[in-house]
């Protein structure tokens, strides 16, 4: 009997101790509710996407079923993206969000960069010249990464089920960077693992100098490549084709 009470007495004193470690250690619920202090840019962002964002990605970036998914960890990067280049806010649920005028200034879209940065953190577009880099290992990158989707041109080009690859001649540098660390929509996530900040370097100096080629070897035709060269050839060469047919029929 005395055996058994003192193992009772044993467990009681162990379980009572587990509580008051609990109770000393655990987070208390006023502080769990206390609000996250943010920095000036921060709390200007909170109050443009309370007005504009909330709807669709709830109040605390977490996400709405069939209407937003959840900001949490996507961080400044992608933010950023979708908002300068006037993707979100969308206007409408469809395949893909396209590339529209702006509703928020650049300042305005840093603010709510830097609010969803200090909500749950994840990837954030470096500040100066994002150009300097070596065009040809660009060149080089471009066509092993992006090629097969955006074109040899950077025109563009349809993917499936009603998705496209945007043509990237409207981008600045901050939008490529941003969309190489974020994979907007179907392209995928190019972190650091797998291209290097000086390779994302390398490929938006090889993309802006395509810009700035005004094709010296004659008409551009689009610049989509083999495809309107092949039926620019062809047009041409059937039209020579049957003015010489002609032609020698009335010789004979």
């Amino acid at each position: 009997m005395r055996r058994r009470l003192g193992a009772a007495v044993r467990l009681t004193a162990a379980l009572t101790l587990l509580g008051a470690m609990f109770m000393a250690f655990a987070p208390s619920a006023s502080a769990e509710d206390t609000p996250q202090e943010l920095s000036a840019a921060a709390e200007k962002g909170r109050k443009l996407y309370d007005n504009s964002c909330i709807s669709c990605h709830g109040n605390n970036g977490q996400g709405i079923k069939d209407r937003g998914p959840s900001l949490v960890g996507a961080g400044a990067a992608a933010v950023e993206f979708q908002v300068t280049t006037g993707r979100m806010p969308l206007a409408r649920q469809e395949a893909q969000a396209d590339r529209k005028p702006p509703m928020f200034s650049d300042e305005e879209a840093r603010q709510i960069a830097a609010y969803i940065q200090e909500l749950g953190g994840g990837p954030t577009v470096p500040e100066g010249d994002l150009r300097d880099g070596d065009v040809a290992n660009g060149g080089r990158l471009y066509r092993l990464n992006c090629a097969a989707c955006h074109g040899f041109t950077a025109g563009g080009g349809a993917l499936s089920s009603g998705k496209y690859a945007p043509a990237l001649h409207p981008s600045t540098d901050r939008d490529m960077y941003a969309a190489m660390l974020s994979g907007p929509q179907s392209m995928p996530v190019f972190g650091d693992n797998q291209l290097s900040p000086q390779e994302k370097k390398d490929i938006i100096a090889f993309l802006q100098y395509m810009k700035s080629d005004h094709d010296p070897g004659g008409w551009g035709l689009g610049r989509f490549g083999p495809a309107t060269e092949a039926i620019a050839i062809f047009l041409f060469g059937m039209v020579a084709l049957v003015f010489s047919m002609l032609w020698i029929a009335g010789k004979s």
